[in-house]
């Protein structure tokens, strides 16, 4: 197992977590709207001082790559490639939407529906205003059904998923999309945030995988391909 450093900027959630041999050993989270900037640095150093203090390693750094707010990615990815360079560590790279569906698939609020149905899909959500979303939809290992799109909601655009059993909906864009959705197979989860210290196990599968970035030249999902695939509606 290795210790990772994790970051998490996607949202108005800044979040720094440590993790060593699958355990989260350090955590802090900052709720104060978007103050990335202001609070990040800060949070990094407190979880350096933690793992220097305790001569622990570190083995990489993990961050968010979006897609979410350009800003705050922009500080998360800046954050983590310097320290990259400046530790000489491997860089990693975390989908937030991937992210998203961890809490879901961990939390005792799904009662264990989720878990137990085989069919089951989960579908993040990032809001993107009006009736917009940035949206995937995974199974419940994670493998994506439909990979990440702008959408803008109808009653049919996750159709063809409700007509085959439920969907669990989350994420800030979710809430909103509820009404429009109205299908019996439709389920929301509210209170879903992406955090760093949720960002364990798919940090590690990473890691593991030897599935790294090349720090020099990392963007996060909010340019390149994303951008170039968005609706013009969007824009």
């Amino acid at each position: 197992m290795a210790c990772i450093l994790h970051i998490e900027t996607s949202t108005n959630v800044c979040s720094v977590a440590v993790s060593e041999n699958g355990q989260c050993i350090f955590e802090q989270t900052e709720r104060g709207g978007m103050s990335h900037a202001e609070k990040l640095g800060t949070m990094v150093d407190e979880a350096l001082s933690f793992t220097d203090n305790h001569a622990i390693p570190f083995d990489a750094v993990a961050v968010s790559c979006g897609p979410g707010s350009y800003t705050g990615l922009r500080i998360g990815v800046s954050m983590a490639k310097g320290i990259c360079y400046g530790r000489d560590l491997k860089l990693i790279s975390v989908p937030t939407l991937e992210l998203l569906c961890v809490g879901p698939l961990l939390s005792p609020r799904l009662g264990g529906t989720a878990v137990e149905d085989e069919e089951a899909l989960l579908c993040p959500m990032l809001d993107a205003r009006r009736m917009e979303v940035y949206a995937a939809v995974y199974d419940r290992a994670l493998r994506p059904v439909r990979e990440v799109q702008a959408d803008v909601v109808t009653a049919d655009t996750y159709r063809e998923w409700l007509d085959k059993g439920p969907v669990y909906f989350f994420g800030n864009g979710a809430a909103k999309c509820m009404e429009v959705i109205n299908h019996p197979n439709a389920r929301l989860i509210p209170d879903v945030e992406p955090l760093a210290k949720r960002m364990q196990p798919l940090a590690e599968r990473r890691f593991l995988n030897g599935q790294f970035e090349d720090v020099a030249y990392f963007e996060p999902f909010y340019l390149k391909d994303f951008v170039a695939k968005m609706p013009r509606k969007l824009l």
